[in-house]
């Protein structure tokens, strides 16, 4: 008989972005089996919702890689600065951009400043992304769902047309989802 895979619980917070510092048991981002082998060496990314789970995950295993990071992240400054640690424990360079990626302005100004730290740009992480659970579409609210868009689809255009003159052939973008996305919600 075949052992069957332990889930990890659900977790929720009411406060988005969430802080993964909060959560028990934490996500895991690093693999320490996985070793790296200077597949980015030189390479520059800018990785959206970089702070915590995926995108963190992202960052400690481009680092691993040889690559340089900038982490995108909204307010979450003990999770970012602990992905920066990772990052850096793992020979990585990392550049902490605290701002909405969901305002077209400041993914300018985060793409311009990843340029201006590190001299170019080869990777784009669009991961940021957020969701506020309800019960029933009539709970929804009109802020809640401007939210939501403005972070989980406008944020990948914003910083992706902002890096695009900057990344040249070879490059590469690479945009995340939820599982929600394929799987869908009972409600």
């Amino acid at each position: 008989m075949a052992k069957e895979k332990k889930l990890q619980p659900a977790q929720q917070q009411r406060h988005q972005p969430g802080r993964e510092y909060k959560m028990r048991p934490r996500p895991k981002a690093v693999d320490e089996r996985q070793r790296g082998s200077g597949k980015l060496e030189g390479k520059v990314a800018i990785i959206t919702g970089g702070d915590s789970g995926i995108g963190r995950a992202v960052a400690v295993a481009f680092a691993k890689e040889g690559a340089s990071v900038a982490v995108v992240y909204l307010e979450e400054h003990k999770d970012a600065r602990e992905t920066q640690k990772l990052v850096e424990s793992h020979g990585g360079k990392c550049l902490l951009i605290d701002g909405d990626a969901g305002d077209e302005e400041f993914s300018q100004a985060a793409v311009k400043q990843t340029i201006d730290e590190f001299g170019r740009l080869d990777i784009v992480v669009n991961n940021a992304a957020e969701q506020h659970p309800q019960d029933s579409i009539e709970k929804i609210t009109a802020r809640q769902l401007e939210r939501t868009f403005r972070t989980n689809i406008f944020s990948f255009f914003f910083v992706t047309k902002a890096a695009m003159k900057h990344l040249k052939k070879g490059s590469a973008i690479i945009n995340t989802t939820s599982v929600t996305a394929y799987r869908g919600s009972p409600q």
